[in-house]
């Protein structure tokens, strides 16, 4: 459950506090409907987005739903692969973005690694790569939330979680307004990275340093307003965002 547009100007003022300046070119890795790519095009002429992923679905629904809502010359500027992140080649970015945990699926530290050595590889001198991530004592057991919306509601639910490996078994399920319960519509099979080894692995893989920003909350629950600080997290389960700059 994303917020495109909230996404990408959070990253590119990010972006502008860390570098001086803001980020033109946008590569979103793991990039499914591609909807901050679609997003980070509307902020002006100069802003170019390159996506990758490798499911056809999201893809097609990205090219039937959010596209066709761009201008011919918006559309121009968004560029869509069907690529495996860890493939060399495309353009060099200012920033990348891999967001919804998405490298999570990656359980294996060398793995990570190569992910990130990748990403550097493909950003401009002063690049950064930014990504989700969550944690907390709380994902060390079962757990589960729901958001009412308008129209549905949201559930997200963990299911299990396995402290040898680190790993976590998690769904999404919804419910329309008046309809039944859709069960498991989105399963993840992740490993759940700490901060500190990715940063560890950040580092190690060429990046001069990296920033976490830590969700605040409205008392009960994340507000979705990010803040950079080195001492969060105090929360059940937390969410923050770690930005690295090349």
């Amino acid at each position: 459950m994303q917020q495109p547009d909230a996404d990408v100007r959070f990253f590119r003022e990010m972006y502008r506090e860390l570098r001086g300046r803001g980020p033109r070119l946008l590569r979103e890795d793991f990039c499914g409907s591609f909807g901050v790519c679609c997003e980070w095009v509307k902020l002006g002429p100069g802003y170019r987005a390159y996506g990758r992923d490798l499911g056809a679905k999201p893809l097609a629904y990205g090219r039937k739903t959010f596209l066709p809502k761009l201008t011919p010359e918006q559309r121009r500027r968004v560029r869509i692969e069907r690529k495996d992140v860890l493939a060399p080649g495309g353009p060099k970015s200012d920033l990348i973005m891999a967001m919804n945990f998405s490298y999570f699926i990656f359980k294996e530290r060398a793995a990570l690694k190569a992910y990130f050595k990748n990403c550097f590889k493909n950003l401009r001198p002063g690049g950064v790569l930014a990504m989700d991530c969550f944690g907390g004592g709380g994902v060390h057991r079962p757990n589960k939330e729901s958001t009412v919306h308008p129209r549905f509601t949201y559930y997200w639910e963990q299911y299990d979680y396995d402290p040898v490996y680190n790993t976590a078994r998690c769904a999404m399920h919804f419910k329309p307004k008046g309809g039944r319960k859709l069960r498991d519509v989105f399963t993840y099979d992740w490993r759940v990275w700490t901060l500190a080894e990715i940063r560890e692995l950040l580092a190690e893989a060429g990046f001069r340093r990296s920033h976490v920003y830590w969700e605040g909350d409205d008392g009960s629950r994340g507000n979705g307003k990010f803040a950079r600080d080195e001492n969060g997290g105090r929360e059940e389960i937390w969410i923050a965002m770690v930005a690295a700059e090349k």
